[in-house]
């Protein structure tokens, strides 16, 4: 057998093409057991991004939502909940253009429309529950710039909705008990985030609406997705430990008492709506994901016994739908994202649904190594996955280029399991460090909040420690580092360039590059989210102006290449500009890509494929190795 001639990392000859990539990373959104068949909602990249609700049929998908028609909803700007379906084959979701919600009966031609027209009322968190569909509303025509939100159930025959409870800045997790006289919500208020504080509130529904409510639980913790499991008893996640883990209470104003308790999360931020962390099984029994860096799935008895379920999803695991025995499963695992029927009693029988396939084998997917660095701050706890290749060999002597990824939220979580995106440089010998700063979840409260007060400190410092400390092993070339992050990580990557050397390049995708715009210009969910993260306006003003990238940007001299959706709400493109235009003003190779039609998180497929390949581009020019296979990128 011949041994391959040494290749300079970067340059290595993959399989994996942009296109390729962009069509295998699925985008699971929402999943049901619909009579004997799995109906389950993707994003379909090479259809502008449109969400789409499919299913099988004969061993072939097929929409059960035609195009042009895109279920998917803006509560809260990042949507969730956007269908569901019952048993009968009706399928009841929130069209994406006007926000109303919708229903296509089986075998119609054309979906009626269950709620007015009336302007900007948008709707999210569909859930039929015992015969009534439930939606969380948020209404824009209140002649304020603050949004109404409440809990409705909205009529089948298309009367209309009626509103169920408010009285809060935000609800979410609508559970009607099993009789119909009680209702069990997610409520909380600005300046909190639903991780934060937030309280379970049980009300009585008198007449259609809950007049009178008490608090179950939280107020100084978050908890989450209440579950009933008798007229007059529930279920629900909390943290008044510091973990998000399972508690039962009941009507009466019982103590809640714990259920099964670990040093993991059964939980996490509340970003869309319909997120479920575990269900009830009809023989009592719970199924549940635990979180502690990466995801496991757990079958917890009614005496507390707990048995670990392998399964192939190891994050974002998300329990969609329960029948019997059987789950549905979406996350991420070693063949990236996917949909998964299990059964809890013959779990090695799981089955794909969707996604979590590629035109590669298996020897092309980097594995994850769990590393935990020191940090100014504490321990820092990240994923390597080093540059892998079934038969390219490096220079003796060369260590690798890295990009140190960093996710946004900024309350949000990596775990551990390759994507395509990762794999498409580290199959060309480009490693990557994806690190879950000191803010992320994952790793209990106190790991969570060492954020609060502390963005553009924490986060900065660090990644910069875990690039460092990858580096210090040898693992990584410390001279060609490059930081990449959207939204919240674009943030923390321009805070990065602008008081740190560590790293030679930036990839920002829709990065907040001013507190006071962000502050200004945001929508009402994150509209104080700086108040913990930062400071409260006008007093922390001047904070404000000194954390901002935009008030150093003297100090960034390290190339950048910039990516922005046009359409994008939560940052607009204006803070991506003003950090192009004073990248043109300092002289740095820069170039600044703009996207007419997306949003904050890019969607289509075209998008999907000039950004990889740009970014594998603009790392090769900047660090000096050949990319075949990629458009070259001009730097300005």
């Amino acid at each position: 057998m011949t041994t391959p001639a040494p290749t300079p990392y970067g340059s290595w000859t993959s399989p994996l093409t942009a296109a390729e990539v962009s069509a295998s990373s699925a985008r699971i959104e929402g999943a049901r057991f619909v009579g004997e068949n799995v109906w389950w909602g993707e994003s379909i990249a090479d259809e502008g991004g449109r969400s789409g609700v499919r299913r099988e049929a004969s061993g072939a998908v097929v929409d059960v939502l035609p195009a042009p028609w895109s279920a998917r909803s803006r509560v809260h700007e990042y949507g969730g909940g956007s269908w569901t379906a019952d048993d009968a084959g009706t399928l009841y979701f929130v069209e994406k253009a006007d926000q109303r919600v919708w229903r296509l009966d089986a075998g119609a031609e054309a979906p009626v429309a269950l709620t007015p027209d009336g302007g900007d009322v948008r709707f999210g968190g569909l859930s039929l529950q015992h015969g009534r569909l439930l939606a969380v509303r948020e209404d824009h025509t209140t002649g304020t710039d603050v949004p109404a939100r409440d809990i409705v159930q909205i009529a089948l025959d298309g009367s209309g909705p009626v509103s169920l409870v408010a009285g809060s800045d935000f609800v979410a997790h609508p559970a009607l008990s099993p009789d119909g006289a009680h209702l069990a919500w997610i409520a909380w208020d600005h300046p909190h985030m639903a991780w934060d504080s937030a309280e379970l509130r049980v009300g009585a529904l008198d007449g259609g609406r809950v007049a009178v409510w008490r608090t179950a639980a939280g107020g100084a913790s978050s908890p989450l997705q209440p579950e009933w499991t008798a007229a007059d008893a529930l279920v629900f996640a909390d943290d008044p430990t510091g973990r998000w883990n399972l508690w039962r209470t009941d009507i009466g104003g019982t103590s809640p008492m714990p259920v099964a308790p670990a040093d993991a999360d059964t939980g996490g931020a509340v970003w869309v709506l319909g997120t479920r962390w575990y269900a009830l099984l009809s023989d009592g029994r719970i199924v549940a994901v635990r979180t502690n860096g990466s995801d496991a799935l757990v079958l917890l008895d009614p005496d507390g016994a707990v048995h670990a379920l392998d399964v192939e999803p190891v994050t974002q695991l998300s329990i969609e739908d329960v029948r019997g025995t059987r789950v549905l499963l979406s996350g991420a695992g070693a063949r990236g994202a996917g949909l998964w029927l299990i059964d809890v009693d013959a779990p090695d029988d799981a089955r794909l649904i969707a996604g979590a396939s590629s035109p590669w084998g298996d020897e092309w997917m980097p594995l994850p190594r769990a590393v935990t660095m020191s940090g100014p701050h504490g321990p820092v706890h990240a994923f390597d996955y080093p540059p892998t290749h079934p038969d390219a060999v490096a220079p003796e002597g060369e260590r690798p280029p890295y990009v140190v990824f960093v996710h946004g939220g900024p309350t949000s979580h990596v775990g551990g399991a390759a994507s395509g995106k990762i794999a498409y440089l580290t199959s060309r010998g480009i490693g990557v460090l994806d690190v879950n700063y000191g803010g992320s979840t994952g790793y209990g409260r106190a790991y969570r909040e060492r954020l609060l007060g502390q963005w553009g400190v924490v986060d900065v410092d660090d990644v910069i420690a875990a690039a460092r400390g990858l580096a210090e092993e040898g693992a990584a070339d410390p001279d060609r580092l490059a930081i990449a992050g959207g939204s919240a990580g674009g943030w923390t990557v321009l805070c990065a360039l602008t008081d740190s050397d560590t790293f030679g390049a930036g990839i920002s995708r829709y990065g907040v590059a001013d507190l006071r715009l962000l502050a200004a210009d945001t929508h009402d969910f994150e509209a104080r989210y700086l108040d913990g993260l930062v400071g409260p306006l006008p007093e922390a003003e001047e904070l404000y102006v000194e954390r901002s990238p935009l008030s150093h940007l003297d100090r960034l001299r390290t190339p950048l290449l910039i990516e922005q959706g046009l359409d994008d709400r939560v940052v607009p493109p204006s803070q991506s500009e003003a950090v192009r235009d004073a990248l043109a003003a300092n002289g740095v190779a820069h170039a600044y890509l703009a996207f007419e039609g997306e949003a904050h998180g890019f969607r289509r497929a075209e998008t999907l494929i000039t950004t990889l390949e740009a970014e594998l581009a603009f790392l090769g020019r900047v660090f000096g190795f050949q990319t075949p296979g990629v458009p070259e990128i001009d730097l300005g």
